[in-house]
Formats: structure tokens, C-alpha cells, sequence
């Protein structure tokens, strides 16, 4: 079983999402997050004053799959994600050990 993380654009949430369903995921969790790589932020203008605006909003998208899924999810994930331009974003593919569903206490795959 994996983990596969991604950090994309939150315009392209939707599309990913769609992608992933027609990919066979059952379930992502979503969560908002701020950061920065290469893009380095920018500059805005607020009321006359230029500041620096650090860390851009950002998606962070968690799947876990089973190791057959793995190559299906990660090209869904960038073919939707991709706009071509700095900041589209990263995949993380980790192991996980163990899954267990508390709803009916199953165990790895069948958690998932």
C-alpha cells in the first residue's frame, strides 16, 4: 500500500478530483495549505504599499491505494494538475505499513 501526496493549484482541485474518480480512487482527503518552492512567493499592492507575499495558497491531496493503483493515480493526478508553468506542484508517493478502518476494524487493503 502507498500514500500518494500531491501539492497542485487550487483552480485545478476539481479537475484532479475528477481524474482520480475516473481513476478508480474511492476516497482523498483535502486539506488547504500555504507554501512556497521555486515560484519564491511574489509581490502584491495593497493600498498603495508593495509587500511580499511569502507563502502562495496551495492544495494538499492525500490517496491511499493499493501498489497496483500506484502508476494509475500519479499520472491522473499529473495530467490534471498540469498547467505547463512554474508552481504546478509535486507528487510524494510513501509506504504505508498499516490501515485499519475503525468504522469495522479491516485491516490494510481491505481498510482501504
Amino acid at each position: 500500500m502507498r500514500m500518494v501526496t500531491a501539492i497542485i493549484k487550487p483552480f485545478k482541485l476539481d479537475e484532479v478530483r475528477e481524474a482520480l474518480a475516473e481513476a478508480g480512487v474511492q476516497g482523498i482527503t483535502v486539506t488547504e495549505v500555504k507554501g512556497f518552492g521555486r515560484q519564491k512567493g511574489h509581490t502584491e499592492l495593497y493600498r498603495g504599499a508593495e509587500y511580499v507575499v511569502d507563502f502562495l495558497p496551495k492544495i494538499k491531496l492525500e490517496v491511499a491505494v493499493t501498489d497496483d493503483q500506484v502508476e494509475r493515480v500519479v499520472e491522473a493526478i499529473s495530467q490534471a494538475a498540469s498547467t505547463g508553468k512554474i508552481g504546478d506542484g509535486k507528487i510524494f508517493v510513501s509506504a504505508l505499513e498499516r490501515v485499519i478502518r475503525i468504522r469495522t476494524g479491516e485491516l490494510d487493503q481491505d481498510a482501504l
